[in-house]
């Protein structure tokens, strides 16, 4: 297989996790070559971030309504995506062993949509940002990725990280912590930023407190995303290939190590643990005897 191949293929066989972060890679790449080639023919390229980023200016933002998604996944400066694929890594991983996989994609979308609500209602009704909310513009995926640390910090607030230098850490002195620096870093520098991260982790907060009380806040998402719109109905002919051998081995082979990792954490903490998903995962599984 080529390189594009296996993306491809790793992309549509690989967790939510994975997924977010390629397509957070694909726009910063694909954005990063428009800019590159639009400077070389002296060409404007302002326009870029103003048709991904999301607006404070309202009248702007009914114009580009959907800045309130696509700015989750726009990135500038290679920094700032790289800490932030870091932290949706380290603490996606995390999140899945307690989740499922399309709670991680609504965390972090309505995570990324709430720090959007908050920096645009922030920049227009308070008093010290008058005036700022018709240029400012927000990016990045930090409030989605917050979002996502205070979910798993809220339903695990005892668990022990280790972090470089600090040691072992609880999430909920972690969690704690990231709260307060963007609370105070307010009023020293990007407020717009630090206040986007507090819509995030808000909803993130809310997200378990409303799970525990038996209400899952992305239910109605769940179902939208399960609409199948009708098709043509086409003649298809499929040739049976090496590649198609490969990609049916490699399948196999992703879920046998699913299965296996469901099997693991029955063996850690119980069956109890395992999330609904997992468990029909183990069922059909066991129905159809595979091994």
């Amino acid at each position: 297989m080529s390189i594009w191949d296996e993306i491809k293929s790793s992309f549509r066989l690989g967790s939510n996790l994975t997924r977010l972060i390629y397509i957070n890679i694909g726009v910063f790449i694909v954005f990063a070559l428009l800019r590159v080639l639009l400077f070389l023919t002296a060409s404007p390229t302002g326009w870029i971030t103003g048709f991904m980023a999301v607006p404070a200016n309202l009248q702007l933002l009914m114009i580009h309504p959907w800045t309130m998604v696509t700015y989750m996944f726009y990135h500038e400066d290679f920094l700032h995506i790289l800490f932030n694929l870091l932290w949706l890594y380290w603490f996606g991983q995390l999140f899945l062993q307690f989740f499922a996989q399309r709670q991680l994609t609504w965390v972090y979308l309505l995570g990324g949509i709430s720090g959007a609500l908050l920096y645009i209602l922030a920049f227009n009704l308070m008093p010290p940002f008058k005036g700022y909310a018709e240029l400012s513009l927000a990016l990045g995926a930090s409030a989605s990725v917050l979002a996502v640390v205070i979910a798993v910090s809220t339903l695990q607030p005892n668990f022990t990280v280790y972090l470089l230098f600090l040691g072992a850490v609880r999430l909920k002195y972690l969690a704690l912590a990231t709260v307060v620096i963007d609370i105070v870093s307010i009023p020293v520098s990007n407020a717009g930023g630090h206040i986007a991260h507090l819509g995030g982790a808000l909803f993130g907060f809310l997200y378990v407190v409303m799970l525990r009380k038996g209400t899952d806040l992305a239910r109605p998402f769940y179902y939208l995303a399960s609409i199948k719109f009708p098709k043509r109905n086409r003649m298809k002919v499929t040739y049976r290939t090496h590649n198609a051998d490969y990609d049916y081995n490699y399948r196999k082979a992703q879920k046998q190590k699913q299965i296996d990792d469901i099997l693991d954490k029955i063996a850690r903490s119980g069956y109890s643990s395992l999330t609904k998903e997992e468990k029909e995962i183990l069922f059909k599984a066991n129905d159809r005897n595979i091994n």
